[in-house]
């Protein structure tokens, strides 16, 4: 493997004045000092209504409401070759809600990406976790400061932990020294020197340590407060300086003037160094806990000052075991008396000085760099490493990711003597529903994809209970199937909805094609023909749909059944009539509204055009499949199923969540079926792409699937994969694996299928 010669850093950059530009610069610097032989830049993010004079080191800027500089650095950086993109993520400085248009940037980057993480929240948003853990996905490693953020990582973000490297921020390398030539210099000779420094904003708790100041000049009446820094520009921006103001204010309410100083400028590295040196004490009053990295703290603590701090999570970790003081948060009164004892007392503030600058020496710029630049090698050979293992492994061709081997050991768990379970409390079966046919239903479809695609077929007397269920539930009295079953075996009703009719239909003609058994094929054709007639008065569109598929199988066996080609047309001409009256250039759809397994929709009309003929059929179906896809891919190229709160929504961007295994089955088969139809590998993609969901591609980057056991969670919620893992679930999960393992299977051979068995009833 060739040496890593090209690095890329993406963040923000000085001349901009903030701390992530800081620290992207100073990292920037650093690795370029440790290692000539390596070509570093920097992509800068700028804030929008801004204009920076960026030194040379900055390789192009992106404008954070600006889609095409994030997609233009993504082309060029792959372009030049760079080795690993080393992202410094922090929320508020990328573009889109919750920063997600970086998105746009890291999904086309080609190369490695390394992820620094300056913030990372225990509790998150919806939004908030969704970007992260999609930024956390696409990273091969992730970068924290402390050992808070591992473990928020591992136990709010659900990350590995050979995924997250721990460094600590940087600092300079500068010597031990005493404040006195320092506070001569800046004009503070005499006085015992306070100091804080960093954009001014109100979580800071500036006006707790003013507040402080009266009982600290009772036991040094010399004291000086220093605060240094400019005001924070988005509070400018939103307020001007009158957060400033309000400090000044209140220092001249308590008599502070000669004591509470502030410098409102942004001040170089040389001059910043200055100003710690002169500190006796340096102090970070935040106001509450939730602060993972405090470049501050990290560049006095390195200089070996006595550091007074509240106790948030840098802080606390930093400067536990006498390394510092920790007080209360909004505690005037503890910071008052922990400062003044530290003024009063030079033994003890000198002995907590040396213990910070001994400790330190590990963090260290070039340290710094030396890890990072060691992380940056690991990720590059384990890049190498799954190329190499990858190429030769049962894959779809457009996913990187090999294809999980069938495991049953799941759903076998989820059946019993009567049928499939409903549900599941965890991955234990919850007997207290019963059974439904719609899921015994999917079951027997499973079985039917298993016996033809070279799969490991079920057991044989798990396939006949399947079929038993479907069988005691049709009710001659009613022509109908019943759904709902309790434990007991008791039937709940004496027939199921349409919906539930019509996915038995199709359970049926698919078994009357590829069952393994012929007795059960001949089975499953009789019973479709009595049941099929009913169909004729169902409203639903779905019933409709899954009918259809049921038909395209059943007719294809069955070829002189004559009263099924005219149902089957009925059905097809149907779906045209609804989509003919709702359809406008925006919503290509057969509905006013989105609901569940919408793909099987445009599947049964590609399916039936295919067979009967009719390319009017399938266009349809291929249209409204294409806006459909389109609606489930988000900017950042993961698949995102139509949520369940979305249902009864009417004409309305879909909601987000809750997304549910069945959403991306049906649509691996629909854009299976699409791609029989016209031969679009975009069709190959897109199914691979909701196969993917399953496997952590999602907005929470959760698996959904055990891969052990096959058990499969029954969705997403905003916060989290439901742990649950029922019958619906399971083959869901069973039934997209089997298709897109048949996919690989085939690779560009879209006309191959299982061969057909004509059947005489």
């Amino acid at each position: 493997m060739t040496p890593l010669s090209r690095l890329a850093f993406v963040g923000n950059s000085l001349p901009r004045r903030c701390g992530i530009a800081t620290f992207t610069t100073d990292l920037h610097q650093a690795v370029c000092k440790s290692r000539v032989d390596v070509q570093s830049a920097i992509v800068a993010m700028t804030d929008h209504g801004h204009v920076y004079d960026y030194p040379p080191e900055v390789l192009l800027q992106i404008h954070d409401n600006k889609e095409a500089d994030y997609v233009h650095a993504a082309d060029l950086l792959n372009a030049e070759g760079f080795d690993v993109a080393c992202l410094q993520h922090e929320f508020g400085i990328f573009g889109g809600e919750a920063g997600g248009e970086v998105m746009t940037l890291l999904s086309r980057l080609t190369m490695p990406i390394v992820t620094t993480l300056h913030t990372v929240l225990a509790e998150p948003k919806p939004s908030q976790r969704a970007v992260l853990n999609q930024i956390i996905e696409v990273s091969a490693k992730v970068i924290v400061m402390a050992e808070k953020g591992r473990e928020l990582l591992r136990g709010v973000y659900n990350v590995a932990s050979e995924r997250i490297e721990v460094i600590p921020h940087g600092i300079p390398d500068a010597a031990f020294l005493e404040p006195d030539e320092a506070k001569a210099r800046l004009g503070f000779g005499g006085r015992a020197t306070i100091l804080t420094f960093g954009l001014l904003s109100p979580n800071k708790g500036i006006e707790v340590m003013i507040d402080a100041m009266p009982s600290i000049l009772k036991s040094r009446p010399d004291a000086v407060y220093v605060v240094l820094g400019a005001t924070h520009p988005n509070l400018v921006r939103n307020e001007g300086e009158a957060y400033r103001e309000r400090l000044v204010a209140r220092v001249r309410a308590l008599g502070l003037d000669d004591h509470v100083v502030f410098l409102n400028r942004f001040v170089d590295k040389r001059t910043l160094l200055d100003f710690i040196s002169m500190s006796d004490v340096y102090v970070t009053p935040y106001l509450n806990e939730a602060q993972m990295t405090s470049g501050t703290l990290a560049y006095s603590f390195g200089l070996g000052k006595a550091v007074v701090s509240t106790p948030y999570w840098h802080a606390r970790e930093l400067l536990a075991e006498g390394r510092g003081a920790l007080v209360p948060f909004g505690d005037a009164v503890a910071i008052g008396d922990a400062i003044s004892g530290l003024l009063t007392n030079d033994g003890r503030r000198q002995d907590m000085r040396k213990v910070a600058y001994a400790n330190s020496r590990s963090m260290t710029w070039e340290r710094t760099a030396e890890r990072y630049l060691a992380t940056f090698e690991k990720v590059r050979r384990g890049q190498r490493l799954k190329v190499i293992a990858s190429q030769s492994a049962n894959m779809i061709p457009e996913e990187s990711q090999p294809l999980p081997e069938m495991e049953l050991g799941h759903l076998l768990s989820m059946c019993d003597d009567t049928g499939l379970f409903q549900h599941a409390i965890h991955s234990v079966p919850d007997r207290s529903h019963g059974y439904c046919i719609d899921d015994n239903a999917r079951a027997l479809l499973v079985a039917c994809a298993l016996s033809t695609s070279g799969e490991q077929r079920l057991p044989e007397v798990l396939t006949t209970r399947f079929a038993a269920f479907v069988q005691h539930a049709w009710n001659p009295d009613t022509r109908r199937f019943r759904n709902f079953m309790s434990f007991e075996r008791r039937w709940l009703e004496e027939s199921g909805s349409e919906d539930s009719n019509g996915r038995t239909l199709w359970a049926l003609g698919e078994c009357s094609r590829n069952d393994a058994s012929t007795s059960r094929r001949r089975w499953a054709a009789s019973l479709f023909a009595e049941a099929l007639p009913s169909t004729e008065s169902f409203q639903s569109p779905r019933a409709w749909a899954f009918t259809l598929l049921g038909l395209d199988a059943y007719c294809s066996v069955v070829a002189d059944d004559s009263r099924a080609r005219d149902i089957r047309r009925v059905l097809a001409d149907r779906l045209m009539a609804i989509m003919s009256a709702v359809e406008t250039k925006e919503w290509v759809w057969f509905e006013e509204g989105l609901a569940y397994e919408n793909a099987r929709l445009p599947q049964a009309l590609i399916a039936t055009g295919l067979a009967l003929g009719e390319p009017g059929y399938t266009a349809v179906g291929l249209r409204s499949l294409r806006w459909l896809v389109a609606l489930q891919t988000t900017a950042t190229g993961l698949f995102r199923p139509i949520g369940s709160r979305s249902f009864g929504d009417l004409r309305k961007p879909p909601q987000q969540f809750d997304q549910q295994p069945l959403e991306a089955t049906a649509t691996i088969s629909a854009c299976l079926a699409a791609w029989r139809a016209d031969g679009d590998p975009k069709w190959r993609t897109d199914a691979a792409r909701a196969f993917a969901w399953f496997l952590g591609k999602n907005d929470l980057s959760a698996p959904l699937v055990d891969l052990e056991t096959g058990s499969c969670r029954d969705g997403l919620h905003p916060d989290r994969a439901n742990e649950n893992r029922g019958g619906e679930s399971v083959v869901s999960y069973v039934l997209g694996l089997a298709e897109v393992r048949e996919l690989a299977r085939l690779g560009g051979n879209r006309t191959k299928h299982a061969p057909l068995r004509v059947l005489r009833v």
